[in-house]
């Protein structure tokens, strides 16, 4: 088959089920709106961070080297954050139990969030494909957003390292 003939084939057809991938949110956009619960079941909304920054972070699985990794580096940090204006959320496709037993294995002090259906990540831009032990798969991108006291997107960043990656946070907002 000449490149030619490949041009003009018709592109595969999305995968039936498949969630919508959405673009990458950019500074000055409005941050989705969302409510989810919290590792005890307790709904938490971004609007009732309205007035303050918000570090809204997306991992993977809850209990993996990386996200504990992510976490507790979070957590080791959250005092200085808070300090300096800014509460941190975390969210991930995992079940409510599987949050709480994370958030007290490791004493994370801040609220965890459940997205089930991906639905927020999808609205954020973090969901998508990825290589993962060298095959493609679709899943949640490791990337963190931040939401200004306006409920605008101030920085957004996507498949960061999750070693190290509040150290570049805090660079990155001049922290």
């Amino acid at each position: 088959m000449t490149s030619t003939e490949a041009s003009t084939l018709p592109a595969p057809a999305a995968p039936t089920g498949a969630l919508p991938y959405t673009a990458r949110l950019q500074p000055g956009a409005a941050a989705p709106a969302f409510t989810l619960p919290d590792a005890a079941g307790t709904p938490v909304s971004l609007d009732s961070f309205r007035g303050r920054n918000v570090i809204v972070y997306f991992y993977p699985k809850a209990a993996t080297p990386g996200c504990t990794t992510e976490a507790c580096d979070f957590r080791d940090n959250l005092a200085s954050l808070q300090g300096l204006g800014y509460e941190v959320l975390g969210i991930s496709p995992d079940p409510q139990d599987a949050l709480a037993g994370f958030s007290a294995e490791h004493s994370l002090t801040f609220p965890l969030l459940s997205d089930p259906d991906h639905a927020t990540a999808v609205a954020y831009g973090a969901w998508g494909e990825k290589l993962l032990n060298g095959e493609i798969t679709e899943g949640v991108l490791r990337s963190t957003v931040v939401v200004g006291p306006d409920g605008t997107v101030t920085l957004a960043q996507y498949q960061v390292d999750a070693k190290g990656h509040v150290a570049a946070l805090r660079t990155e907002l001049g922290l």
